[in-house]
């Protein structure tokens, strides 16, 4: 009796071995990351945050460019000209010489202006090629309100940027929930998995002996084995699922092998639902940049109907430089004056240009308040989920309990030769089952509180309790 039970606590031994060589054979190397390290190395190396920080950077740039639209402009022009001919003036086409008629006049004065040269008449004003440089000013002082409207249209920009980087940040700390905590659920389903195995290649060993002993039939040892087999199969499986699950948040970090060590959690007390909602209402990034789209609008309507608005403005021009001639000499070095320029008729459609904005604005202003219902709705679902994924871990607890005792009395009713091989392996089966299904649950669960806390912004909230949850497990 004594050599069965040394016979058997070796076989037990050596399957639990196996089963431990088995997954180490398919997990790789890799350093343990915490949660907390995980989502700072993802805030580091992410494209998609990266991105839309530049997108951010761009409105912040144009908005910057906005603040000089009220200021004066300031520019130096340049000219090259050449006329047909120079600008010239004859004093013989002016009166009185114009009619004047040398027959009619004494001959001692006519003979005098016909003696005298022709080009002793002519003036000239502007020589052949004209040369010009000038520095020219302008300065808006009244446009309508359109340069304070574009400003804040432009702070509008930047500011849905900004919620809309806080968005893409808050998607990134859900997917980093869904694959870090995927890869613990994974191994976890593996490593039970193996205990299947090591238990069911025990198993099938115990049952070719008695077979060969007389004890069982024939057919119990097959079930055994067959049941051993799937099981094998089902191993098979869990690794590549872990092995893919590993693949994606290496992906997603841009590390090689990562290896987590926060483990999955329950939390003592559920959340405020009421807080979770007044938070999400109040601050929400979605929420947020619908207001600033409509923002934009209203500064869109205000810029059309500015166009209908006179505009006023100073000028200036100061000649730097200018050809000898005449006209140069007569012209002044300097200029300054207020010119109005009222709109009077436009092609642009500036009156639907008003509608349009109008229509804008409303927009933003509906979709603002359907996002306030469909935020309200998901967060009543994923609360919901929540309660449901506890509600599950806690009777698959003790589920579990109840299949282990389950397994303990049909192992000993088996052996005493009281109990089918298919008992036996239905009650592996059944707790393997149990303990697959717990984790499942236990995943839901992360998943609905990590919903929880993003739509209402707690990210650190969530950050804490991976923190704690390792402390525990590090005791």
């Amino acid at each position: 009796m004594k050599s069965v039970w040394v016979s058997r606590v070796t076989q037990a031994a050596r399957g639990w071995l196996l089963a431990g060589l088995a997954l180490c054979a398919f997990a790789a190397p890799a350093e343990p990351l915490s949660f907390d390290a995980a989502w700072q190395q993802l805030l580091k190396v992410s494209d998609k945050l990266l991105a839309q920080s530049q997108e951010l950077n761009r409105a912040k740039g144009e908005q910057e460019a906005g603040e000089s639209l009220s200021l004066p402009a300031l520019s130096i022009a340049g000219s090259y000209t050449r006329l047909e001919q120079p600008v010239e003036m004859d004093l013989r086409d002016l009166n009185p010489l114009a009619s004047l008629d040398p027959k009619t006049l004494p001959p001692a004065l006519g003979g005098a202006l016909a003696s005298i040269p022709g080009n002793l008449f002519v003036t000239p004003f502007t020589e052949q090629d004209i040369f010009r440089a000038s520095l020219q000013a302008m300065w808006p002082i009244y446009t309508g309100g359109q340069i304070s409207a574009a400003q804040g249209i432009h702070e509008a920009m930047v500011a849905e940027k900004q919620q809309a980087l806080q968005l893409a940040t808050r998607e990134l700390f859900t997917q980093l929930v869904q694959r870090y905590f995927a890869v613990a659920v994974t191994q976890s389903l593996a490593q039970t998995q193996a205990q299947l195995v090591a238990s069911l290649t025990e198993h099938a060993e115990h049952a070719i002996k008695l077979e060969q002993q007389g004890q069982i039939a024939k057919v119990e040892r097959l079930n055994a084995q067959v049941a051993l087999e799937n099981a094998r199969v089902d191993l098979g499986s869990a690794r590549r699922q872990h092995e893919m699950a590993q693949i994606a948040l290496a992906r997603l970090l841009h590390e090689p092998n990562i290896s987590p060590s926060s483990g999955l959690f329950i939390l003592p007390e559920l959340p405020s639902l009421p807080a979770l909602s007044q938070l999400t209402l109040k601050q929400h990034p979605a929420l947020r940049l619908l207001a600033a789209k409509e923002a934009q609008a209203q500064g869109l309507v205000s810029l059309e109907q500015g166009k209908y608005r006179p505009t006023v403005f100073l000028f200036g021009n100061y000649t730097l430089y200018e050809d000898d001639s005449l006209f140069a000499k007569m012209e002044p070095d300097w200029m300054l004056g207020l010119g109005v320029k009222i709109p009077l008729l436009s092609r642009d459609g500036p009156g639907g240009k008003v509608q349009a904005a109008r229509s804008a604005l409303l927009q933003a202003r509906y979709t603002k308040a359907q996002t306030r219902e469909d935020l309200s709705l998901l967060l009543e679902q994923s609360y919901r989920r929540l309660l449901q994924a506890k509600e599950e871990v806690e009777a698959l607890t003790l589920s579990l309990s109840l299949a282990e005792e389950n397994l303990r009395l049909r192992e000993l009713a088996f052996n005493q030769g009281l109990s089918t091989s298919i008992d036996r392996v239905d009650a592996e089966l059944k707790l393997s089952a149990v303990k697959s299904r717990q984790l499942g649950a236990r995943y839901n669960y992360i998943q609905a509180y990590a919903s929880l806390m993003t739509i209402s912004g707690q990210l650190d909230e969530f950050i804490g309790h991976t923190r704690e949850q390792e402390t525990q497990d590090a005791r």
